[in-house]
């Protein structure tokens, strides 16, 4: 079974950011049933979850309501953009580099910086030097500011001017050949999942519920390349690259059970709490997130 902290996460990344980021306990608890998680294990993870400082509480009456603290949020929204981006951007040429020297007192620090600049995409090619052809100028001065090492870093954007080509940095930085292997599995899995369920939904013998754990599993699943894909741009990567396909794959398994799982979710997520009604479904276009 999955983690439940980690699923908790998935949820308020894929749903509940589109509704306002707060959710009741309860409705929550309702939710993570569906996986097979008690009461008592949501409880713990999202105690947990607080003290990271991801989840803040808000009493009403005799509820208690979570809901993303402001560091959330801008982690959702970074993930979104890196997530439903399902093809690779055009480059500007340019690397981004970060090098820092933290000193040894100071070494969590350290660890926690590697952690963040890894799943932000950058690639070590030395020893405290770190490179990302993406535009990150905003995420790394975020990290300076919330980490307060601005004495201990420096910051450049360049080109890169040999001896060697542009693609001598990927081989450098990033395992390609593992996150192409990664994507591959990926596909193998899913596309037999999406062929199952789109001929289940063609005869009408899923319900709501199954669509929202089976989208939920999916999203759950495909946000894990946040953490060794970096997101490359076209003119960095091979000519056939299998994370293309399975963008694709993602994306189009993601809209066969996109409205009967919003459908469930809006069911009970409306039961518990005060809302008002929408219209209609939100735009399957109007990409979420994840995190963690």
């Amino acid at each position: 079974m999955t983690n439940t902290r980690s699923m908790i996460f998935t949820i308020y990344g894929d749903y509940i950011r589109h509704y306002g980021n707060k959710i009741w306990i309860g409705s929550l608890i309702r939710l993570l049933k569906e996986f097979g998680h008690n009461e008592q294990s949501v409880r713990v993870a999202v105690s947990r979850i607080m003290k990271q400082g991801w989840l803040q509480s808000e009493k009403i009456g005799n509820k208690s309501y979570y809901y993303l603290t402001q560091r959330g949020e801008a982690r959702i929204e970074e993930a979104a953009i890196r997530i439903f981006e399902l093809t690779p951007k055009k480059w500007d040429g340019k690397w981004r580099m970060l090098m820092y020297t933290i000193p040894e007192e100071k070494r969590w620090i350290r660890d926690e910086l590697r952690k963040e600049l890894i799943w932000s995409g950058f690639g070590s090619i030395a020893n405290g030097c770190w490179v990302s052809p993406n535009n990150l100028e905003k995420e790394v001065h975020l990290l300076i500011e919330n980490y307060d090492i601005k004495a201990y870093v420096d910051f450049f954007v360049a080109e890169y001017q040999g001896p060697e080509d542009n693609r001598t940095l990927v081989e450098k930085g990033w395992p390609l050949q593992e996150i192409a292997e990664k994507h591959q599995q990926f596909i193998s899995t899913y596309s037999e999942k999406f062929k199952e369920h789109q001929a289940l939904m063609d005869r009408n013998l899923m319900t709501d519920a199954q669509c929202f754990v089976e989208r939920t599993k999916l999203v759950h699943e495909y946000r894990k390349f946040l953490f060794f894909d970096p997101g490359l741009p076209k003119e960095l990567l091979p000519e056939v690259w299998s994370g293309n396909d399975a963008a694709r794959l993602f994306e189009k398994y993601y809209k066969l059970l996109a409205q009967p799982a919003s459908r469930f979710f809006e069911k009970v997520f409306r039961e518990d709490n005060d809302i008002r009604e929408k219209d209609e479904l939100y735009d399957v276009d109007d990409h979420p997130l994840i995190i963690d």
